[in-house]
């Protein structure tokens, strides 16, 4: 199909890099795009989309089962009290990306997640930052690294503490956590169908 969408083996029409691993069409289908709330489940898509940074998605897919487990579901209260111990066992866990900065940056999100709390909490701080006016992209060549919500949106997570949230990545999170619908035209989950 033209436009950047494949079809697949069930008929339905997909945004083309959904059809190249299983792994992504489930995520496809099942999570991109749909709005994520939730302090535990927004700190997790923050601390995912951090360690991607430099590699492929499916590389955070494959390993995300091993993420929970060695960050301890993404529980901000118990990784912000994670010590040297626990640094030195995440970089011997093969299950997850063994990145010493990443790592550290996830400890120290979780401890930025927890002080928000005072001030409305995580998920309000990411959804005041949903843009109003959105428009989908209709080709591949109308998508977009960043945008000024995800600017926005960095620079209000820096000042808060947080660390490996540039405005590339947190308009990843973005489209991940469903404050963007960047599903193609034409996709059977443009629109928001879900």
């Amino acid at each position: 199909m033209s436009s950047g969408l494949v079809v697949g083996a069930d008929g339905l029409s997909r945004c083309a890099w959904a059809g190249s691993a299983p792994d992504y069409l489930d995520y496809h289908d099942t999570e991109w795009g749909v709005p994520v709330h939730g302090e535990q489940a927004l700190y997790e898509r923050l601390t995912l989309e951090a360690f991607q940074s430099g590699l492929a998605w499916i590389t955070i897919l494959r390993k995300r089962e091993g993420f929970r487990a060695a960050f301890a579901g993404f529980d901000p209260e118990v990784v912000a009290r994670f010590d040297d111990r626990d640094r030195d066992r995440l970089m011997a866990d093969a299950g997850i990306v063994r990145n010493r900065l990443k790592i550290d940056a996830a400890i120290r999100n979780a401890a930025a997640v927890l002080a928000l709390r005072e001030a409305g909490g995580l998920d309000a701080l990411i959804w005041s930052h949903a843009p109003s006016d959105h428009v989908p992209p209709r080709t591949t060549g109308d998508f977009r690294a960043t945008s000024p919500e995800s600017v926005a949106l960095a620079k209000a997570l820096k000042k808060a503490g947080f660390v490996f949230v540039g405005p590339t990545t947190m308009y990843a999170a973005m489209q991940a956590c469903g404050l963007v619908d960047d599903h193609l035209a034409g996709c059977h989950r443009a629109g928001g169908a879900r």
